[in-house]
């Protein structure tokens, strides 16, 4: 008996992983934010985790660290690790929340804010490089498409079923 491979049917086409947008996202993510980790990490010592929870924290403080967890996509031990580096580098504070006892508030400390001003900088300038590649009309357009990719992923998120 010959064991030959089991073959694909005729009208099978190779996945083409270059050209799935997952991936290609994936992968200009990652490399965005290794350009703008190196804008930061060794000047400031801290890493990526570190900076997207003091660029949360910076713009919508006072915020639970559940909050940031929420609007990062950052899973919640990753934010409680970032936190607590961040906490023991004084760069951000921890108060309990006077409406409600059982949850604490993160603000940025006065040497977290002035650290994240700088590289708040460093990463707009970034962006704008980044950026300068598309004309008016193309940025719209970006933003726009990016709005509606977020919406349809956050539903997808909910569905049982994203596949159908």
């Amino acid at each position: 008996m010959s064991s030959a491979p089991p073959t694909a049917p005729d009208d099978a086409r190779p996945f083409l992983l270059e050209r799935f947008l997952p991936y290609r996202l994936s992968v200009l993510t990652n490399t965005v934010s290794r350009a703008l980790s190196r804008q930061y990490a060794e000047p400031f010592d801290i890493g990526v985790l570190e900076w997207r929870v003091m660029a949360v924290v910076g713009r919508f403080e006072p915020t639970p660290a559940a909050l940031v967890s929420e609007r990062t996509a950052m899973d919640k031990v990753a934010v409680s690790r970032a936190v607590a580096n961040l906490l023991d580098k004084k760069l951000l504070t921890r108060r309990t929340d006077r409406d409600d006892r059982r949850r604490a508030l993160l603000r940025l400390s006065r040497r977290g804010r002035e650290m994240h001003d700088r590289i708040a900088g460093r990463a707009e300038r970034l962006e704008e490089s980044l950026l300068s590649v598309l004309d008016g009309r193309e940025r719209r357009q970006l933003d726009r498409l990016l709005a509606k990719l977020a919406a349809r992923a956050a539903v997808l998120d909910e569905d049982d079923d994203p596949g159908r």
